[in-house]
């Protein structure tokens, strides 16, 4: 039998990243994610109901390390959208940022529009139709 936690979602999401300084900007003063921790081992934001935590990774002396969504764990991550127009909005804000990502584009399997962007770290996130 399953264990079904009663939960109404998820409290926090840990990555890791190279560089505090450049996480930090791109998630505070591109996307305009609050900062709400901001110490030497962790820095996290609030992403809706959600925090967002990193730290620091350890890239075995590799400079180039970047994330892949291939390996076993985390794929990407979604923020929900709740209105089209925010999703062009937030596109076109990704573009004129220089951040790399797809434009808004239709999940064929759930039928919902998305914009899937990367971080300076490579971690893929989508800005997701509810």
């Amino acid at each position: 039998m399953a264990i079904q936690p009663q939960t109404p979602g998820i409290h926090h999401i840990a990555l890791r990243c190279k560089n505090f300084s450049v996480t930090k900007d791109f998630y505070q003063n591109v996307l305009g994610l609050p900062l709400a921790l901001d110490s030497p081992d962790l820095i996290a934001f609030v992403a809706g109901q959600v925090i967002v935590a990193f730290k620091k990774a350890e890239t075995n002396g590799n400079p180039d390390a970047v994330f892949t969504p291939f390996n076993i764990g985390l794929d990407h991550v979604a923020l929900v959208c709740e209105t089209e127009d925010e999703l062009h909005r937030f596109a076109k804000g990704l573009a004129d940022a220089g951040v790399e990502n797809t434009g808004v584009k239709k999940d064929e399997t759930l039928q919902k529009l998305y914009v899937a962007f990367k971080d300076p770290d490579r971690i893929q996130w989508e800005f997701y139709m509810k």
